[in-house]
């Protein structure tokens, strides 16, 4: 599966105008970086990927429909997958996207 370039397409839209945003495409997906820190990604398995603080991780499942990212059967605190109709609606988009940006502009630039 590629990713979802409609929703790519929104995710650039909404951090739009965010210092030192750039885009890549990475495993599948399209990554937006802050200062070089992946941010948020359209998946190439669908859906986002959201970088959060690793501490917040358990409570943000908890508390939303998110899911830790699993990598080689490993989950991955800091890293969250959203389902597509999850984030449908523009507030709980702008809700993610704002998240990962700020998480990774709180890092130091690569």
């Amino acid at each position: 599966m590629t990713y979802d370039e409609v929703l790519a397409q929104r995710v650039r839209d909404l951090a739009t105008g965010t210092p030192n945003l750039t885009d890549r495409k990475m495993f599948g997906g399209l990554a937006f970086l802050v200062g070089g820190n992946m941010a948020i990604a359209a998946s190439g398995q669908g859906g986002l990927l959201v970088r959060v603080d690793p501490e917040e991780s358990s409570a943000l499942v908890a508390m939303t429909q998110a899911e830790l990212m699993v990598m080689r059967g490993r989950p991955m605190e800091g890293w969250l997958r959203v389902a597509s109709e999850d984030v449908e609606a523009k507030q709980s988009l702008a809700s993610w996207v704002k998240r990962g940006l700020v998480y990774a502009a709180s890092l130091p630039a690569k």
